[in-house]
C-alpha cells in the first residue's frame, strides 16, 4: 500500500471561528477545510490544565484530526548549566501535556551554537535530550521529540545535527523544515528534486526505509539572504520548488504530514494538498 500525507497548519487556521474557538474550534475547522492535521502552536509557553487537554484529545479524536505540538521557541539543548532546567522544563511540559492532549509528536527548535564546536554541541545535546527521552519513556509518555531543521547556520539544527541525535537516542525523529534547509545555506541550493532525493536517501540510509512512511515536515514559502532564513512567505511568492519536492517524496514513497508555516496558513495547506493529490493521479 502507498504511503499518503496528512496535511494542516502549525496553529489554529485563521479563520477558524470564535465560538467555540480555541484548540477545539481549530481542530474543527482543519475537518471543515477538507485538512486532517493540526499541530498547537505552544510557541511562548505552555499554559493549558489537564482538563482541557481531555477535551481536546476527545475532539480530536470525534474529527479524526492527527495532533502535534510545536514546543515553546525558548529550548536549548545548548544552554548554559544554569539555563538548561528551564528548557528543560519547557520541552517536557510541552511533551507531558501534548501528550494528554492526545498529541503524538513534539517538535522543538535545538538550540543555537554560540560560536561553539559543533562537535562538542551535539555531545552535550545528545546527553540532555536522552535523559528527556527517558524520563518520558519512565512515564509511560509515548509522543516522539522531533528537533527540527532549523533555517539559520548559526542555529544548532543541520540536517546532520537532528540525525545524529536520531542515530544516538532511540525513538528521537526529526521534523524536516524543507524550506528552512534551502535557506540554511543561502546560496539557493537544496531546491531541486535531485537535492530533495539525495537528502531522503540519507534519511531512509540512518533510520531505515520504513521511517519515510512516518515523516513530520513543516512547509512554507522562505524569504532568505547568506546568513539563512529571513522570515516565511506564502509559497507561491518564493522560489522554493514545491513541485519538484513532492515530486522526490512521491518517488521515495513518502508519508506521514505535511504542516503548513506560510503567512496563509489553511490556504497554502489547501494548495499543497491538492498538488500532493494531482501527482498521485
Amino acid at each position: 500500500m502507498k504511503a499518503a500525507f496528512l496535511f494542516g497548519t502549525v496553529g489554529s487556521p485563521t479563520t477558524t471561528p470564535k465560538n467555540p474557538g480555541g484548540t477545539r474550534g481549530a481542530i474543527k475547522q482543519i475537518s471543515i477545510l477538507g485538512l486532517g492535521a493540526l499541530e498547537m502552536a505552544w510557541v511562548q509557553s505552555v499554559r493549558i490544565s489537564e482538563i482541557r487537554c481531555k477535551e481536546i484529545k476527545q475532539t480530536a479524536t470525534e474529527m479524526g484530526i492527527k495532533l502535534s505540538v510545536h514546543a515553546p521557541y525558548f529550548i536549548n539543548l545548548n544552554a548554559t548549566p544554569e539555563e538548561w532546567p528551564n528548557s528543560r522544563k519547557r520541552l517536557m511540559d510541552a511533551a507531558h501535556y501534548g501528550f494528554l492532549a492526545g498529541a503524538t509528536d513534539i517538535i522543538f527548535h535545538p538550540g543555537s551554537y554560540f560560536g561553539q564546536n559543533p562537535s562538542e554541541v551535539i555531545k552535550r545535546a545528545i546527553t540532555r535530550l536522552r535523559e528527556c527521552s527517558l524520563e518520558l519513556k519512565a512515564t509511560d509518555n509515548s509522543a516522539i521529540l522531533r528537533p527540527e531543521t532549523m533555517g539559520k547556520s548559526a542555529l544548532f539544527g543541520s540536517f546532520e545535527d537532528t540525525l545524529e541525535l536520531s542515530k544516538a537516542i532511540e525513538g528521537i525523529i526529526p521534523c524536516i523544515d524543507f524550506a528552512h534547509l534551502h535557506a540554511r545555506t543561502g546560496d539557493g541550493s537544496m531546491n531541486s528534486k535531485q537535492e530533495w532525493t539525495k537528502t531522503l536517501i540519507v534519511y531512509s540510509d540512518i533510520l531505515g526505509q520504513e521511517s519515510l512512511k512516518h515523516l513530520h515536515i513543516h512547509l512554507s514559502g522562505i524569504e532568505y539572504t547568506q546568513k539563512g532564513e529571513r522570515k516565511h512567505l506564502p509559497i507561491r511568492e518564493s522560489d522554493l520548488c514545491l513541485e519538484q519536492l513532492f515530486e522526490a517524496l512521491n518517488e521515495m514513497d513518502c508519508g506521514g504530514r505535511i504542516l503548513c508555516e506560510s503567512p496563509i496558513l489553511e490556504e497554502d495547506a489547501q494548495f499543497m494538498q491538492e498538488l500532493w493529490y494531482k501527482l498521485q493521479k
